[in-house]
């Protein structure tokens, strides 16, 4: 069971936000069986088209479990109402979390708790309050969202949120998330699709500037901070 494609349905506006993003212009998208993973530059729509098709896919747009239905600012966008997801058979709901209001997601928890949770995510690190959310939740047959987890994480943190996604993947669920990472970039198995001007691309790990511009950096950072003002 596993969702395959991601394509705009009806008569989309042609123009304005989102509709004129190139994440959105090169829609359709298809999914990976496992894992995708949606890499751009900021402003190239990763993040809007990541909220739409966890929200499409019946998630709080916020973020949260497939529990959670709350809202402190409509921000979101009208992407999700003309979002299809195709399915070869349905998984449900699991989990979008996304470093840009985990914060609302931990109060709001705080707020109705219940009696399998043991902490408040505001009482430990945000790095620990995501692989919290990881190892509790990831080992089950859904679909979870991931939007730039690794806001949250240090190096270390990154390859224990791929061992919890491999064990989730390894329980029949289905990841896709967005991120500028380099490491979660190198998930195994990961169907990797690049954003740019141009729309969506497939591409490899080895094809990435984004992992050429990482490791030329780490090789020689005076090359590139000697140019900066």
């Amino acid at each position: 069971m596993v969702a395959t494609r991601v394509e705009v349905v009806g008569d989309a506006p042609g123009r304005g936000f989102p509709w004129e993003l190139p994440a959105v212009r090169g829609l359709p998208l298809d999914l990976g069986p496992e894992i995708t993973v949606l890499v751009g530059e900021n402003g190239s729509g990763k993040s809007t088209l990541i909220e739409a098709i966890a929200e499409a896919a019946g998630l709080n747009p916020e973020g949260g479990s497939w529990q959670v239905a709350f809202e402190t600012e409509a921000t979101h966008s009208p992407l999700a109402h003309r979002l299809r997801i195709s399915w070869h058979g349905r998984l449900p709901p699991g989990w979008f979390l996304r470093a840009e209001s985990f914060y609302n997601v931990a109060s709001h928890r705080d707020r109705n708790p219940s009696p399998r949770e043991e902490i408040s995510y505001h009482e430990v690190s945000h790095g620990e309050s995501f692989l919290a959310v990881a190892r509790e939740w990831f080992e089950a047959a859904r679909f979870f969202v991931l939007d730039e987890p690794e806001a949250a994480l240090s190096f270390r943190g990154q390859l224990a949120l791929i061992d919890a996604i491999r064990r989730g993947v390894a329980a029949g669920g289905q990841f896709v998330l967005a991120t500028h990472s380099p490491v979660l970039m190198a998930l195994p198995g990961a169907h990797l699709v690049c954003l740019d001007e141009d729309g969506l691309r497939p591409t490899t790990y080895e094809d990435l500037e984004v992992v050429e511009l990482w490791r030329s950096f780490l090789e020689t950072p005076d090359r590139f901070l000697r140019h900066l003002g």
